[in-house]
């Protein structure tokens, strides 16, 4: 059997809220601004008492394992910088917001004196008005210059919701300054007839690093007015650029700052993260350009209680006879439920759209027993929605006239959802930063918050709820991003050529790998040099070439099979775990089975049912290497790096009943098998080996599988690549080698340089793989040494102290001929990484 540990996306966002406990409370500052009205805010209730509302239920009490407060905190202001125009200041208080917290106002006198800066504060802090202050007093100075366009400023959101939002702050806020400021959304969804007015009028775009890099920049010269007066490019939420994904957002912004130079205008950076390690440097590495750091938050917060809360154990027993307790999701459904009736506005986090849709489901079924106008008042709300009912959800979402919503991560980033009472979190995210993110979404107008993790019943989240300190006393990840990763680098230097022809003054912007990388860009026939400048030779669009996201092919489109209707699309890489034939599928409170799914033209037809179950897909995932480049003996055993094919193959779904996920019966499939050819390192062991370690049989699986999640977890320390882009298989007796093996290889086509940076480091990799499991104080695997929150099985079977003893047993066998490099991946890799914590 092979345990598979496979790479997922670059999606959790990270904006955690300061957890560092104090001994005493602080008396609240006056809010700088307010949602509610006074009365409003005061008739909330506490949120401890909220908690015990909960808490009350039969058998309610004993599924809270764990209790954390955190005191509220007081807030400092501070005023304005002089240069900010008057009319700005003036409109800020009209919208209800009298003095600026002091890290405000140091973002802003950084903006106005020319400096890129970082803000990396907490959740609901005020970023979005530290560099929105700036940005309009600079576009209401350019309104009034005498000729040509005046002053423009381009806003970078992860995600569409989110530039939606801001779009809408940005309007409400300048509306006293009338037509000096003409903001607009510029994305996929934007209609074609409006898209030339905003490339020539509009004087606040805001859009994505997809659009700026297929749309925007090919197009240049059609932008050329707004290029030329571009003063400010604010980069929101940029801890979300991380990994791979960031990497390729880090060249999207060198080539935007080329572009710029061209046409005469060197903008400011304007950053806004979430509090993380060293923000300035991940910055840095973003933009290419020194950034200031203002990091100390001067903003109130209010009190938080964060409720640690397992599930019980029902009657049904597991395939091996164990207990089973209540799914998570059904537990957060009644919480949902529970908070809805008490009248607290609540957001409930799910890691997938299927579960967002059955809690959403499951909670309005029990509401309209208690109350029929209640119903209503919860709605799903994830990705693959149209944009019609995404800004829908959104519009009820700030009026109050829904009270709970059940979302994935697609609210998760910093759309305003203001006047929120709780947060319920269905499963451990995945990290301590995007878990703090999720909870800050509470709380944001200042007043008290509840947070509820519910833990799934897997061993990563049953060993987090009954040890509290893993989650409140570590801190959070850090951002890790490598724009010199040449497999990112090449397609943007052909992107660049394609726009402006390659000079060699532009060598130094893109980094020290082009001296390598353009002469193998040449040999492939994709750069043409000429004189002294490298021209694009292809008919194609060469920012085809870069897929930003790595999302695999285009979306499914899901169509109501007896009206035609589209209900919405799924990416191409999930859809064969979601919308295979006699999969259930939920949209908008309604249920669907899926009758067929075309892959040739990526369709899938569904019909409303009403079926007793949800569906889970089951699959498969094995490797084969494909070409071993380098190999080196370490003892018997033996060190590899190659090329390898990982094929992932949904063979099967279950059948499971919706509250106690029961498994109903289980339906064969015959889907095609996906392929990812990636670069990976490898690593095997001998019979001997094995006996000299004292691992037989009946713990192999596991102690290859406990090394394997560990490893991946030390990679970052060693290669700069964030563990969300590797993934590994580990198995007893591999075809290819003949021997136990474990694998870790690149989660992007073609590979992405990890592994091949984890091959010339192994030994200082693998030996301090083997001291964090060793040192790590717990009895046999925990989510800081083996235990992995992206495991393709569940965390089973991992044997802790067999992993110790087989890679004491492989290091002692390491070679004086191997390679081997001193340094790791830089100091943006290791501080405050929790080695193995997210194998």
């Amino acid at each position: 059997m092979a345990f598979n540990h496979l790479p997922a996306g670059v999606h959790d966002a990270l904006d955690p809220l300061s957890v560092t406990p104090v001994t005493h409370s602080v008396p609240m500052a006056k809010n700088h601004r307010s949602d509610r009205s006074p009365t409003d805010t005061a008739s909330r209730p506490a949120p401890g008492a909220v908690l015990d509302r909960l808490a009350s239920g039969p058998n309610r009490a004993s599924r809270i394992t764990h209790t954390e407060h955190l005191p509220p905190r007081a807030g400092r202001h501070a005023v304005w910088p002089d240069r900010i125009r008057s009319e700005v200041v003036a409109a800020v208080r009209t919208a209800g917001i009298e003095h600026p917290w002091a890290h405000q106002a140091r973002v802003a006198g950084h903006a106005l004196d020319g400096e890129s800066v970082v803000v990396a504060t907490g959740t609901a802090s005020g970023k979005s008005l530290a560099y929105l202050v700036p940005v309009l007093s600079t576009l209401l100075d350019g309104a009034e210059a005498p000729n040509g366009r005046g002053a423009t400023a381009l806003y970078l959101a992860p995600t569409k919701a989110l530039a939606a939002d801001q779009c809408r702050a940005v309007k409400e806020l300048s509306h006293p300054l009338g037509h000096a400021v003409r903001p607009a959304v510029y994305d996929g969804d934007t209609p074609f007839e409006e898209r030339e007015w905003i490339r020539q009028y509009a004087t606040y775009v805001l859009t994505n690093p997809d659009m700026l890099h297929r749309g925007i920049l090919p197009s240049h010269p059609r932008w050329s007015s707004f290029l030329k007066a571009l003063k400010y490019v604010v980069v929101d939420e940029c801890h979300t650029y991380r990994g791979v994904f960031g990497s390729h957002v880090a060249q999207v912004l060198r080539r935007l700052r080329r572009l710029c130079a061209r046409y005469g205008s060197s903008p400011v950076f304007l950053l806004a993260s979430a509090t993380a390690a060293e923000p300035a440097v991940a910055a840095r590495r973003l933009t290419g350009l020194p950034v200031v750091e203002v990091a100390d938050d001067a903003s109130p917060r209010g009190e938080l209680v964060f409720a640690l809360w397992e599930p019980p154990l029902t009657e049904l027993q597991g395939e091996k006879g164990a207990p089973v307790r209540r799914t998570a999701t059904a537990e957060t459904a009644d919480l949902l439920t529970d908070l809805t009736v008490q009248g607290v506005r609540t957001v409930a986090f799910v890691r997938s759209r299927r579960g967002a849709e059955l809690i959403s489901v499951i909670a309005q079924e029990r509401l309209a027993e208690i109350d029929r106008s209640l119903p209503r008042r919860v709605a799903a709300y994830r990705g693959g929605y149209l944009p019609e009912e995404r800004r829908a959800l959104e519009r009820a979402l700030h009026s109050g006239d829904l009270l709970g919503l059940a979302a994935t991560t697609a609210l998760e980033l910093g759309v305003d959802v203001s006047g929120l009472d709780a947060v319920v979190i269905c499963g451990y995210p995945g990290t301590r930063a995007s878990l703090w993110q999720q909870a800050g979404r509470a709380g944001r107008s200042g007043q008290g918050a509840l947070a509820v993790l519910v833990a799934r019943d897997d061993p990563l989240d049953t060993f987090l709820v009954h040890h509290p300190e893993a989650l409140f006393d570590r801190p959070v990840e850090s951002t890790v991003l490598d724009p010199d990763n040449p497999y990112v680098l090449a397609p943007h230097l052909c992107a660049a050529a394609e726009e402006l022809p390659l000079a060699e003054d532009d060598l130094e912007l893109f980094g020290p790998a082009c001296a390598e990388l353009l002469p193998q860009l040449e040999a492939a026939r994709l750069l043409r040099r000429r004189t002294r400048a490298w021209h694009w030779t292809r008919r194609e669009r060469a920012a085809d070439l870069a897929d930003i996201r790595g999302a695999g092919g285009r979306p499914v489109q899901i169509v109501e099979a007896g009206t035609g209707r589209l209900l919405g699309t799924v990416d191409a890489a999930a859809a064969h775990t979601t919308v295979h034939e006699g999969a259930v599928h939920l949209h908008q409170g309604r249920t669907y089975l899926v009758r067929s799914l075309d892959l040739d033209d990526s369709v899938a037809l569904v019909e409303e049912a009403n079926p007793p179950y949800s569906t889970v897909a089951r699959d498969t995932t094995t490797i084969s290497v494909l070409e071993t480049d380098v190999e080196v003996a370490w003892g018997q055993g033996r060190l590899c790096y190659g090329s390898v094919e990982v094929t992932n193959q949904v063979v099967s779904f279950l059948r499971r009943r919706l509250l106690t996920g029961e498994v109903l019966g289980e339906t064969k499939l015959d889907l095609p098998p996906r392929t990812l050819r990636t670069r990976a390192v490898w690593w095997t062991v001998t019979e001997d080996q094995l006996d000299e370690a004292r691992i037989g049989p009946a713990i192999l699986g596991g102690a290859l599988h406990a090394a394997e999640h560990a490893s991946i977890g030390m990679l970052p320390l060693f290669a700069t690549c964030d563990r969300w882009d590797i993934g590994g298989v580990s198995i007893p007796l591999h075809p290819d080698t003949l021997l136990p093996t474990v694998f870790v290889y690149d989660g992007h086509p073609g590979g992405a340089g990890f592994a091949e940076r984890a091959f010339h480091t192994a030994r200082a990799w693998l030996t301090a793989t083997r001291e964090a499991i060793a040192s790590c104080e717990c009895d046999s695997g925990c989510p800081s040494c083996i235990q992995s929150p992206k495991c393709g099985n569940g965390n089973d079977p991992l044997h802790k102290r067999g992993a110790v003893r087989l890679l004491t047993v492989l290091l002692r066998g390491c070679g004086e001929g191997m390679p081997e490099q001193a340094s790791g991946g830089g100091s943006e890799g290791t501080e405050g990484l929790d080695p193995g914590g997210d194998a």
